[in-house]
């Protein structure tokens, strides 16, 4: 029995599908940016594949809900997701759980979670098997990080490249998955894609753990590798009163290096794509772009104290959009660009002032 053989029969209306567009908006307007790009046979399923991803999310961001409410309500959404239970009871069990730490775009989006999963439901077998997968692993990764485990930073690389895997890597690999079961072209290239796809995840969760690092600390949470500070000689228990020393901002600085590797692993997975794939190219520059960008600002402020002071401009938006636009067919011209803006991130050393 196939998961669309036990999904509930009805059928989405133009409101569900106008409230998906609406939703995106509300939760994340870096993807309702980019998924425009994307070929039509892919905008309604990877959007889709992201309110997914964000009601999971939001289930265990929710300070209101306890560890075990976290838990069975995340268990039920797999469920849900299998279509094996009722997505509107379990919408609105959760959403009458959520306070209001939450944010009110995310609560609605729970709330609504029926709406997203009439949609889901018309899939095909493959497309829903590469979402299922996904939110069951993100699902199995959050209750392996429950946040008030790791009030000083997490145990070392090892264990940051595992979490990361978890709540970024696998929508890589879905991503991946989903590319090639819509366009036969980039089918052809999918071991090549596979390898490569945790590493894009990680690159684009990298860069938001840095720059969520203060954002985090106000919930007393930390995604921070302890070996790594410990090497340069800081202790993450001091974090709160450490982003002067030179110490932090060169184990800082290592991360940084890090993800920007991952980052150039996202660019030649992207190279990976055919050049006549423009819509699914830009898809992915765009997002390397901002991240790229992101790290910039980071690297040169290495002692900021809120994510809003490394956050990009609009105008640096743009530009992405721009230059994407402009060389996303030439593979050197885009390497190279890479390489000029990237260059900086190469090294742990303290940083010029920033101009960009």
């Amino acid at each position: 029995m196939t998961a669309s053989d036990t999904a509930p029969s009805t059928k989405p209306s133009d409101d569900d599908y106008a409230y998906q567009d609406h939703a995106l908006q509300g939760v994340s307007r870096t993807f309702a940016l980019t998924i425009p790009e994307l070929p039509e046979s892919l905008r309604l399923v990877v959007g889709n594949a992201y309110l997914l991803c964000r009601i999971a999310d939001t289930i265990e961001d929710a300070e209101s809900l306890s560890v075990d409410d976290k838990k069975r309500l995340s268990e039920q959404f797999v469920e849900v997701v299998a279509g094996t239970a009722d997505p509107a009871e379990f919408g609105r069990d959760a959403f009458a759980r959520l306070g209001d730490d939450t944010l009110e775009a995310e609560r609605d989006l729970v709330r609504n979670a029926d709406r997203v999963l009439r949609i889901t439901y018309t899939f095909s077998d493959a497309d829903r098997a590469a979402l299922l997968r996904c939110v069951r692993i993100m699902v199995d990764g959050m209750e392996q990080f429950q946040e008030g485990r790791f009030t000083h930073g997490l145990r070392d690389e090892k264990q940051l490249d595992s979490y990361c895997y978890h709540v970024a890597g696998v929508v890589g690999e879905m991503l991946t998955e989903l590319f090639c079961a819509h366009r036969p072209r980039i089918a052809e290239r999918r071991a090549e894609l596979e390898r490569l796809a945790a590493s894009f995840g990680q690159g684009l969760q990298m860069t938001n753990i840095l720059k969520d690092i203060w954002d985090d600390r106000s919930r007393n949470v930390c995604w921070l590798p302890q070996d790594v500070f410990e090497q340069e000689g800081f202790d993450l228990r001091r974090i709160d009163h450490g982003r002067d020393e030179a110490a932090y901002q060169l184990a800082l600085g290592r991360l940084v290096a890090s993800a920007a590797r991952h980052l150039e692993n996202a660019l030649a997975y992207t190279l990976l794509i055919p050049r006549s794939e423009q819509g699914i190219r830009q898809f992915c520059l765009w997002a390397i772009g901002m991240a790229l960008l992101t790290l910039r600002r980071i690297n040169r402020r290495r002692d900021f104290a809120s994510g809003s002071e490394v956050k990009i401009s609009r105008r640096a938006v743009y530009a992405v959009v721009f230059i994407s636009r402009m060389f996303g067919r030439s593979d050197l011209m885009l390497r190279r660009l890479f390489a000029l803006l990237a260059r900086s991130l190469r090294q742990s050393k303290a940083p010029r002032p920033d101009t960009t």
